[in-house]
């Protein structure tokens, strides 16, 4: 029986309450009256059930579509402004022992080389991401009790936070690693991360157990409900995401609200982040095996239909989509994007050699930090390097207050401001940096508050003479 407040994972995402959903959605996707009112309803910016967000999904009306996508853009603008906040991915390790059949990193790969870095290696890898710009990590590692321990992920997070290179500063950690206990969630928080991140792969219980046939991941009750024993852990911001052509997209995207939906019931808030990755070819992986893939065009309806059905919650895209997929979904409700990223456990200060190649994925988008900077700003969009929120404890339902109401755009745009004036005075392109100071000088007029324009200049002055690390 589906219950939103359950703590069981075949409760809160109930197998026939989607069977039910999708059934609905499909016998009134001519509907245009429901539609409609669907469509005014997600205007109050109160968000949408997953049974009203599967109605829209499944009208292939153009008009609406328009104004779905209309909709996404002014969301996005009004809760998040024009920033784009940048992070980068590190692997720690490839070492696995799940069967999953869609990763490189499966148990049964005897092909691809196996690595785990060293706290030395990680160290190196971290100062060539700190040289390039970023200061916000998202840290993956395979699922192996012997050779990843929550011991060594510790260890890893201290050093990634100790490193202190020229001005060049990791100010959060995010982690993405399987599904782990209490206790551990518990020390995760302590160690100071900012989101867990954990893909559901698929909520379809039958097409997760095949798709997981071998290993602890196997379990889906137990890898479905790790969000609530993180935060009963104590961790507050947590991210979601299926990878989509698993299973089909209509499914997935109703399991994807629904389980948003219990995280609000049970613990009052919504997820932090949705990530919405796509199946990608790899090592050992073809793509075109699983027949459930998705096109461009249904792609950019999902990223706006999440933007309206969730609209604080922010939205992640990676370098697994290209430039010119990235640049079609960013206007649509995208907050997050990941730049100059490797796959491969190492590879940011020194290159892999080819045939040694560790990578979970191919990467579509391999620009450069500084070009992908340079381009989000020739659209107008804020590359933001911020992390203040998490700094100021401004995270769970803190987070989500300022935001419905409107106060976080106090503190993120002139954040964003000056940790884009930090890049641009220490490691952007003349070029960039060009474009870039003008931006500045554009956007700080957009600031509306007398008192924060006026700090937010100072401090900006203060950045360019070599005082770094300001925030609101």
């Amino acid at each position: 029986m589906y219950n939103p407040k359950s703590l069981k994972a075949e409760e809160f995402i109930c197998h026939e309450e989607i069977l039910e959903t999708l059934d609905y959605a499909e016998k009134n996707k001519n509907n245009l009256e429901l539609v409609d009112s669907i469509i005014e309803k997600a205007k109050l910016r109160k968000g949408l059930s997953h049974r009203e967000a599967s109605v829209l999904l499944a009208c292939e009306d153009e008009e609406r579509t328009n104004q779905l996508f209309d909709l996404a853009q002014q969301i996005k603008k009004d809760f998040y402004g024009n920033r784009i906040v940048m992070f980068a991915p590190l692997y720690l390790s490839n070492y696995c022992v799940n069967g999953c059949v869609y990763c490189p990193y499966h148990h049964q790969n005897k092909h691809i080389p196996r690595k785990k870095l060293s706290q030395d290696e990680i160290r190196r890898e971290v100062i060539a991401l700190q040289d390039m710009g970023h200061k916000r990590l998202a840290i993956e590692a395979g699922e192996d009790p012997v050779n990843n321990p929550i011991e060594y992920i510790l260890e890893s997070i201290k050093t990634i936070y100790d490193i202190k290179h020229k001005n060049g500063a990791i100010r959060r950690v995010n982690v993405n690693i399987a599904a782990t206990t209490v206790e551990n969630y518990r020390k995760l928080k302590e160690a100071g991360i900012g989101t867990y991140i954990l893909f559901q792969e698929t909520y379809h219980k039958e097409s997760y157990e095949k798709l997981h046939p071998t290993g602890p991941k196997h379990n889906y009750a137990y890898h479905t409900e790790a969000m609530d024993r993180a935060m009963e852990g104590g961790i507050d911001d947590v991210g979601l995401g299926v990878l989509f052509g698993l299973e089909l997209y209509k499914y997935e995207f109703a399991g994807l609200l629904m389980h948003a939906e219990h995280l609000e019931a049970v613990h009052g808030v919504g997820p932090h982040t949705i990530s919405v990755p796509r199946i990608k070819r790899a090592d050992d992986i073809d793509p075109t095996q699983f027949d459930n893939g998705i096109s461009d065009e249904i792609f950019a309806k999902l990223c706006a239909l999440i933007r309206v059905c969730v609209p604080y919650t922010g939205m992640i895209i990676s370098t697994r989509e290209s430039k010119e997929v990235r640049e079609k979904v960013i206007r649509l409700g995208v907050s997050q994007i990941s730049g100059a990223s490797k796959t491969s456990v190492g590879g940011y200060s020194e290159e892999e050699p080819e045939e040694e190649s560790s990578e979970q994925f191919d990467v579509s988008d391999k620009r450069t930090l500084d070009e992908v900077v340079r381009w989000l700003m020739g659209f107008g969009y804020i590359p933001s390097f911020c992390t203040a929120c998490y700094r100021e404890g401004r995270t769970g339902d803190r987070f989500m207050a300022l935001c419905k109401n409107g106060q976080i755009q106090n503190c993120c745009h002139p954040n964003a401001l000056m940790t884009l004036k930090e890049y641009l005075m220490d490691y952007a392109s003349d070029e960039t940096k060009k474009i870039g100071i003008e931006l500045i000088k554009k956007e700080i007029e957009n600031i509306p508050n007398p008192k924060v324009k006026e700090i937010a200049l100072n401090n900006l002055e203060q950045i360019e003479n070599g005082k770094r690390d300001f925030r609101f």
